[in-house]
């Protein structure tokens, strides 16, 4: 810890990149917890910054990879850590093949998130989601909010809908602002990310893939369901009979037991998906 006192000593945090360093022991320690990293496991972490993660987590395991863009960051990292615990992987993350990591062990993702691309990071990183055994993000509390949103609620959206199709989310705690530094102007929060088609067996964590826990139908062409969701989610204030008028008639909408004059936020992902299986099917007739 000391070693990453010094560091953020020496570093200005770029805006530009949504820099916002932690600096409280107890919440790093609360966070590699959650974690929980293991011998065998491939951790891939993302904005790894000054280090504040990337030290207790090679505590824990004997090699670590990271994501990062900011080349003073990588040259200190270098300086921190030895090439054989740390490979590190210039670039942007929106443009990164997460795949390429996977190897014979369970695949974690985790990192403090830079606020200002979350939401198109969270997009980047679903492709990936049957090679994934977890992920952990911090991420800004009102994002993780509609992350785990229910149907009904002012916070459920696309962003809700989407996510909640290929996850089963858990917002672990909340991370106020004087935990980092310089401090944000909004909470933070830990998030839990399970791919749904997944099942985790025993104490180890063991994954068997095959097994979905969607508990709805699985989307028949996933990039209708995309513009389904998309579409209703356009104008929220409008009901979907107007929303989804291009894509389904009222009637047809009451047919599937969707009430037309319902908006978007009061349908739940399995009727998105039922909605978009119906028109696959109406298409491929």
């Amino acid at each position: 810890m000391r070693e990453y006192q010094e560091e953020l000593r020496g570093h200005v945090a770029r805006k530009r990149f949504g820099q916002n360093f932690l600096v409280s022991p107890g919440i790093i320690h609360k966070i590699v917890e959650a974690i929980g990293p293991r011998a065998g496991d491939t951790v891939v972490e993302i904005g790894p910054g000054l280090g504040a993660l990337t030290g207790p987590l090679l505590e824990r395991i004997d090699h670590l990879h990271v994501v990062e863009i900011d080349r003073d960051l990588i040259a200190r990292l270098r300086q921190r850590f030895p090439p054989e615990r740390l490979t590190i992987h210039e670039g942007d993350a929106l443009k990164f093949d997460f795949s390429a990591l996977k190897g014979t062990g369970p695949l974690k993702i985790v990192g403090n998130l830079p606020y200002n691309i979350s939401s198109p990071l969270l997009f980047h990183l679903v492709p990936f989601a049957p090679l994934v055994h977890d992920m952990h993000f911090m991420l800004q509390k009102e994002v993780v909010d509609r992350m785990v949103a229910a149907p009904g609620s002012k916070d459920f959206g696309r962003l809700s809908v989407m996510l909640q199709y290929h996850y089963h989310m858990e917002r672990m705690f909340v991370v106020p602002p004087g935990a980092f530094n310089p401090a944000p102007k909004v909470d933070s929060a830990i998030v839990r990310m399970i791919p749904v088609d997944f099942l985790k067996v025993g104490a180890g964590g063991l994954c068997i893939p095959g097994i979905p826990l969607r508990g709805q139908v699985t989307a028949k062409d996933p990039t209708l369901f995309a513009k389904v969701v998309t579409a209703a989610f356009s104008q929220r204030r409008k009901m979907l009979r107007n929303t989804l008028r291009e894509f389904i008639s009222e009637a047809d909408l009451a047919a599937l037991g969707i009430t037309p004059t319902a908006r978007a936020e009061d349908i739940p992902v399995a009727d998105y998906v039922r909605l978009a299986n119906s028109l696959a099917d109406l298409a491929a007739r």
